[in-house]
């Protein structure tokens, strides 16, 4: 089953992007996103994911949103190319699994607590 899906999906990476118009860059987007949809168990199961299926697909979700406002069709071509690259190099096993776990990881960084008094009079502050 995983060789099927891996196989699948690959066909779908394969076909070039490049939009004419709108409507087709959103046909690739949805493609790519029901790709990334259908990999996730594989995904799970190839890299051992301490994580759930539905905790990826919020993920996928919540990735796939980021990128929502784009309206410029060589941009969103772009950014679909970008995506159809990740996901080939995450079912080629190309990635350890911390390189997949970093989509959990917060962008701004770990969060600080506040510095107590006391901490700040240690720090010279």
């Amino acid at each position: 089953v995983c060789l099927f899906v891996c196989l699948l999906v690959m066909s779908v990476i394969q076909k070039g992007v490049v939009s004419a118009s709108k409507a087709e860059a959103k046909t690739a987007v949805l493609g790519l996103y029901r790709a990334w949809y259908r990999s996730i168990p594989t995904i799970i199961q190839m890299y051992r994911l301490d994580k759930s299926s539905e905790e990826c697909k919020e993920k996928l979700r919540e990735r796939f949103y980021k990128n929502k406002g784009a309206e410029d069709t060589k941009v969103v071509d772009m950014l679909t190319i970008k995506g159809k690259m990740e996901l080939e190099e995450t079912l080629r096993m190309w990635k350890q699994t911390t390189h997949v776990m970093r989509y959990w990881e917060d962008p701004n960084g770990p969060v600080q607590k506040p510095k107590t008094f006391f901490q700040k009079f240690l720090d010279g502050n």
